[in-house]
């Protein structure tokens, strides 16, 4: 569901990028199909620097649908940045991509906390972040990162997954898993 960013998927992902329902929470804005390009550059380039983490998210073909980034790496932490098309919002494909980018980040990469602002006008993003079960708000807990969010005004939420809350919920998720099957097994026998 994710993959290594590359130059030849980004006329397919501008195309979705430039969406009305999708650019104004697009990180990275490219007004141009050119400039998109130029960015797209950028980014693997910085992730070569170790100064950012950036994934093609896909769909079950490989189709590239969006992206998914770590932004501003600083002491095992930084910022997440997703965006989906909109033909593929309310499919589920948000919560397996980010699965799998928390995989790597906390388990091959060393990060320990990703932090995610939503503009608080982003009620669709905010209650996605909500359900999650091992992300918490993170406002009060983090106050000095939420208040350099918001230095210009009060436009932001600030949430956190810590790699250990991640963790805990890995380990829940293949327990359970592991009964079920068990379960199935003694019915079977």
């Amino acid at each position: 569901m994710i993959k290594k960013r590359d130059l030849s998927e980004s006329h397919v992902l501008y195309d979705l990028m430039v969406d009305p329902s999708v650019f104004p929470f697009v990180r990275q804005k490219a007004y141009s199909y050119d400039e998109f390009l130029f960015l797209t550059k950028q980014t693997i380039e910085a992730e070569e620097r170790k100064e950012l983490i950036s994934r093609t998210v896909t769909d079950e073909w490989g189709n590239p649908i969006g992206t998914i980034n770590l932004f501003d790496i600083n002491n095992n932490a930084g910022f997440l940045g997703t965006w989906i098309g909109k033909p593929y919002h309310g499919k589920g494909y948000n919560r397996v991509a980010k699965e799998a980018f928390f995989d790597e980040l906390f388990f091959e990469q060393d990060i320990q906390t990703v932090f995610m602002r939503i503009r608080k006008e982003n009620i669709r993003s905010q209650k996605a972040a909500e359900k999650i079960p091992y992300v918490t708000l993170a406002n009060e807990t983090r106050k000095d990162v939420y208040d350099q969010l918001n230095a210009n005004g009060d436009i932001y939420n600030l949430y956190q997954i810590e790699k250990d809350n991640y963790m805990l919920h890995t380990l829940r998720q293949t327990h359970n898993h592991e009964e079920i099957i068990e379960e199935a097994h003694l019915k079977e026998a």
